[in-house]
C-alpha cells in the first residue's frame, strides 16, 4: 500500500483493540514510515508486539500529535473528546472508535465496503461505528441498494469482549466459581454474565431502549443516508467471549426472495453466505472469531410478511466491529489520498 511517508500511532495501543489494531496493520502490510504505541502514563514503558519485534507505550500527550499524520484511537470516549480535536488541529487525521463523534454531523461515520465515499468530506476526524451496527449495515447495504428497505426489526447477541478485557476475565472466573460450588462475583455487569443472558448493553434511556439499541438506529441510518428506515433493536449480552450473533428481520419496498438474496450477498464486499440448512451449515460466532468476514446465513421468506426477509449475521466484534474496520478506513485514506504527510 502506497503511503510509506506516514507517520502512524495507535492511541491506546495496550488495550484488547488497540492490540489488535496493531496485529492487523502488521497483517495487511499497511506502509508507514514509523508506527508508534500510545497510551495513558500507568503503561509507559511497557512493550507491544509488533513486526516480530516490540514498540515500547509512549505517554499520550498533546504535542505528540505535530509528528503524525495518522492516528487510530482505541482509548475511550473520554480520551477521544479531549485529544481527537487536538489532534486534527495539528493536522493528524484520527479514526476514532468511541462513540463520542458518531453521531457529530461534521464527522463520516464510515464503513469501507458501505460508504467509503463519506471520507471525502473528513475534517480530519472519522467516526468508527458501534460493533452491532457494523456487520449489521455490511449485509443490509447490498440488499438496500437492490430494492430499498424499509424497516429493520434485529435483536443481538453480543459477546462480553463487548465490554473490555474486564468482561472477559468476569465471565471466565464466574464459569470456574459455579463448576466449583463457589459464589460468583459481579463486577462488569449488573447480574451473572455465566449461564445467562443480559437485555442491557448500556444505559437506559428515557425512551426505555438502551444507548447500545439506539446507537444501532440511529448510526444505521447516518451510514445508509437514509433517515426514513423504521428500525427498532433488542441488544443482549450473551455468555460468549468473542463474536456478535444477530438476528435480523427486513421489510423491503419489493419482493425479494431468499434466493435473490443469497445471490446479492454472495457478491456483496466482506460478506460470506454460509447458508445451507439441510446440511446444518449457517455461521456461528466461535467460527467468526479471528475472521475478517461478515457472515451470514438462515436466509428465508418471512412468513407473516409479504416482503419481508429473516437472517442470521455474525461477525467477530474485536476484529470487523473495531480494529479490522479502523485499519480498513486507514487503507481507504491513503488510497483515496485523504491522508497526507
Amino acid at each position: 500500500m502506497a503511503g510509506n511517508s506516514l507517520n502512524v500511532a495507535v492511541v491506546g495501543a495496550t488495550g484488547v483493540v488497540g492490540r489488535e489494531m496493531l496485529k492487523i496493520l502488521e497483517e495487511r502490510s499497511f506502509e508507514a514510515h514509523s508506527f508508534r504505541a500510545l497510551a495513558s502514563p500507568r503503561s509507559a514503558g511497557s512493550r507491544v508486539p509488533f513486526q516480530g519485534d516490540e514498540l515500547e507505550v509512549e505517554t499520550l500527550t498533546e504535542d505528540v500529535f505535530q509528528e503524525l499524520d495518522l492516528a487510530l484511537f482505541s482509548a475511550g470516549g473520554d480520551i477521544s473528546k479531549e485529544f481527537a480535536p487536538l489532534a486534527a488541529q495539528a493536522g493528524c487525521v484520527v479514526v476514532d472508535n468511541s462513540s463520542v463523534w458518531r453521531m457529530d454531523p461534521q464527522v463520516p461515520l464510515v464503513v469501507p465496503e458501505v460508504n467509503a465515499e463519506d471520507l471525502s468530506w473528513h475534517r480530519n476526524i472519522i467516526a468508527n461505528p458501534n460493533c452491532s451496527t457494523i456487520q449489521m449495515v455490511v449485509v443490509l447495504n447490498p440488499l438496500h441498494q437492490a430494492a430499498k428497505i424499509k424497516r429493520v426489526v434485529v435483536s443481538t447477541y453480543q459477546a462480553v469482549s463487548g465490554s473490555g478485557q474486564k468482561a472477559v476475565d468476569e465471565l471466565e472466573s464466574q464459569v470456574r466459581a459455579l463448576f466449583n460450588m463457589q459464589e460468583v462475583e459481579c463486577n462488569a455487569y449488573p447480574y451473572q454474565i455465566a449461564f445467562n443472558c443480559l437485555p442491557h448493553i448500556g444505559s437506559f434511556l428515557d425512551n426505555d431502549y438502551t444507548q447500545e439499541e439506539m446507537k444501532m438506529v440511529n448510526e444505521t441510518r447516518k451510514i445508509l443516508g437514509e433517515e426514513t428506515i423504521g428500525i427498532s433493536a433488542t441488544t443482549v449480552r450473551v455468555p460468549v467471549f468473542y463474536g456478535h450473533s444477530e438476528a435480523v428481520n427486513l421489510e423491503m419496498a419489493s419482493h425479494v426472495s431468499a434466493k435473490e438474496a443469497r445471490g446479492i450477498l454472495s457478491e456483496a464486499p466482506g460478506v460470506v453466505v454460509w447458508d445451507n440448512p439441510a446440511e446444518k451449515i449457517y455461521p456461528m460466532a466461535l467460527e467468526a472469531t479471528g475472521q475478517d468476514a461478515t457472515y451470514v446465513g438462515r436466509i428465508r421468506q418471512d412468513t407473516s410478511l409479504e416482503n419481508g426477509l429473516d437472517m442470521w449475521i455474525v461477525a467477530d466484534n474485536i476484529r470487523k466491529g473495531a480494529a479490522l474496520n479502523t485499519v480498513q478506513i486507514a487503507e481507504e485514506l491513503v488510497r483515496q489520498r485523504l491522508v497526507r504527510p
